[in-house]
């Protein structure tokens, strides 16, 4: 007999779940949400999402050039349809630019202003800490073996499973 778990009495379900995978997926689902709202709590001072937040760390990381639309796309944390949406309401804030590139016009570089980085850097600290306080409740070990957990499960949707 199956029992209700610490998941299960949070979200109010009265039946156990149907399976270990179905509760450790939304488990992670679950958590994940938890930890993108206390990072939208420290972005959002800033007048950006988390999701623009990523991109302005990717930016500031590009150089001056900066980078493509689709490779900024492929480099997100999170899976973001409407990139360029996205790239066009930074511009609108003067945290990005948008240059095409003159040898092939179908090529549009986006890089980050001065603004840009300032915000991105007054955004670090409290990242870092919004990050360590997210995993407080693990050590050091636990969180390396959580992400080892976490590779595994990537790896596996990408069909590059590696199991021992």
């Amino acid at each position: 007999m199956s029992t209700i778990g610490a998941l299960a009495r949070e979200i109010k379900q009265t039946k156990p779940f149907r399976s270990v995978s179905e509760e450790a997926a939304i488990g992670v689902m679950r958590t994940a949400d938890v930890i993108r709202r206390s990072f939208s709590a420290v972005v959002e001072g800033e007048g950006i999402t988390v999701q623009q937040y990523n991109v302005l760390r990717i930016l500031r990381g590009a150089g001056e050039r900066g980078l493509p639309t689709l490779e900024i796309a492929d480099r997100l944390v999170e899976h973001a349809p409407g990139i360029t949406r996205m790239i066009d309401r930074l511009i609108v804030k003067k945290l990005a630019v948008r240059d095409r590139c003159a040898e092939d016009r179908r090529i549009v570089y986006c890089a980050i202003t001065g603004e840009g980085r300032k915000v991105v850097g007054r955004l670090d600290d409290p990242m870092l800490h919004a990050c360590q306080s997210a995993l407080d409740a693990l050590d050091k070990g636990e969180q390396r073996t959580l992400m080892a957990m976490l590779d595994a499960i990537r790896a596996g949707d990408a069909g590059e499973t590696t199991k021992s």
